[in-house]
């Protein structure tokens, strides 16, 4: 009988650890595409405000639309127009928060020209963030 409460006690430690690694290994991605001009520069200083809060859980990649690397960036994700940011996660860049539908992409609003404007802010990133990392 204690063999197998001893048995039970290892199994479900390894099974645990082996739980928590796989959610370890499998961080959610952000790839950020992004215009590197001087009106969008405080909305990139706080997107990357909120992704060093995720450290460890996100893995964000940056995307200069005007670098080659990142003219094959948009060539894989068939972007053409011309456009200030666009936030994918997990290769979404429209994602379910709280019911609605967000799309990542232009100025958040009430920052930036109102043409280049989306419609969301850096709270509906965190909450879209939260969602795809578990926290709460």
């Amino acid at each position: 009988m204690k063999r197998i409460l001893i048995f039970l006690l290892v199994l479900g430690l390894f099974a645990s650890a082996t739980i928590s690694f796989a959610a370890a290994a499998k961080p959610v991605r952000v790839d950020v595409l992004y215009m590197n001009h001087g009106p969008l520069k405080p909305t990139l200083q706080q997107m990357a405000d909120l992704f060093a809060k995720y450290k460890g859980v996100v893995v964000v990649s940056w995307h200069d639309f005007e670098s080659a690397e990142g003219g094959k960036f948009m060539a894989a994700k068939g972007i053409k127009n011309h456009v200030p940011l666009i936030i994918w996660i997990n290769d979404a860049d429209t994602v379910q928060v709280e019911g609605a539908k967000v799309s990542f992409t232009g100025f958040p609003s009430g920052s930036g020209p109102a043409m280049f404007q989306g419609k969301w802010n850096m709270d509906l990133l965190a909450k879209a963030l939260n969602q795809a990392t578990g926290r709460k």
